[in-house]
């Protein structure tokens, strides 16, 4: 079993960044750890996501080049830094995870976080 806890998130205006954080606890040898976010009347779509046994990573190519996740020094923690925010960004925002290995496949992810909500305002 996996727990996941988020932090982070917030207001911001265009242009600007925020940080988001997400520790797991529990099975976490070799974990995919991502984030998703769903904005009101839109599917829920996967942002990026990181394998920290492996090191790999994957983002959406909307968030590509503004977006960087990363492993924090516990290898259970992920940060999401999102630069150059845009309105379109705004969403609530979930820490996910699965102990599949390294797929990015959307389905694999069993374990979630309780969201945090990221508004950009033009």
């Amino acid at each position: 079993q996996v727990k996941l806890v988020e932090s982070g998130g917030g207001s911001v205006q265009a242009g600007g960044s925020l940080r988001l954080s997400c520790a797991a606890s529990g099975s976490t040898l070799s974990i995919t750890m991502g984030w998703f976010r769903q904005a009101p009347g839109k599917e829920r779509e996967g942002v990026a996501a990181l394998n920290t046994g492996r090191g790999t990573t994957y983002y959406t190519d909307s968030v590509r080049g503004r977006f960087t996740i990363s492993q924090g020094n516990a290898k259970n923690t992920v940060y999401l830094q999102m630069n150059s925010l845009q309105s379109e960004d705004t969403a609530m925002y979930y820490c996910a995870a699965h102990l599949l290995g390294g797929s990015w496949s959307s389905g694999n992810f069993k374990y979630w976080g309780q969201g945090t909500q990221v508004s950009v305002s033009s």
